[in-house]
């Protein structure tokens, strides 16, 4: 796996050529986006917390163009998750890892991609793919709002869940057969030499 540092034109443009975007629909997200980069910059001189800069996250996503189409929020341990439909019981079609903006060892980065957002993401796919079952994971992000890596769920299925030792490890673990059971470690033992290799 190789990430690749695109600009928004060079991966959207294609799809967005597909759509008809309406001006109503950018004078929305123009509007949205200034508004959650006022709150971001309020929210970094007041020190707050990652629990906030996720409700900035998933408020954009909501009142951009997700409201009332698809349900968001966290689920279990995962920062947010954008179901696949308006019900939260629907399954999960993006896992979203949050980090705030003045957290730079822990957000990933084209020369440090072995961190531990994305190890943390890893980890969520492995549990939503392994535990609930779900074969519907569209697309995994990790942004802390300033920055968005936005991985294809089908390269996180080959790269990660079809591996056997990571998915036999992951099992191992989650089962509490390794006598640890803490996620600090799973990542530090089992992920982060995966990603090295």
């Amino acid at each position: 796996m190789k990430l690749t540092l695109l600009n928004p034109t060079q991966k959207l443009k294609a799809s967005l050529q597909k759509q008809n975007l309406k001006r109503e629909d950018i004078e929305i997200f123009k509007t949205n986006i200034k508004a959650t980069f006022t709150h971001i910059t309020e929210a970094e001189k007041r020190k707050e917390s990652e629990e906030n800069f996720k409700a900035y996250v998933r408020d954009f996503l909501l009142e951009t163009n997700y409201k009332g189409k698809y349900a968001i929020n966290t689920k279990e341990r995962k920062d947010l998750v954008i179901h696949n439909q308006s019900d939260y019981n629907s399954s999960v079609g993006v896992i979203i890892e949050t980090k705030q903006p003045t957290n730079k060892a822990e957000m990933i980065s084209v020369k440090n991609p072995n961190c531990k957002s994305f190890q943390q993401l890893i980890s969520y796919y492995l549990h939503e793919r392994f535990i609930n079952d779900n074969k519907e994971i569209k697309h995994l992000i990790i942004t802390n709002i300033y920055e968005w890596y936005i991985f294809d769920g089908a390269d996180f299925e080959r790269y990660f869940f079809e591996n056997k030792k990571l998915k036999d490890s992951y099992k191992d673990w989650s089962e509490g057969n390794l006598g640890i059971n803490k996620t600090d470690w799973f990542y530090k033992e089992i992920i982060q030499p995966h990603l090295e290799q």
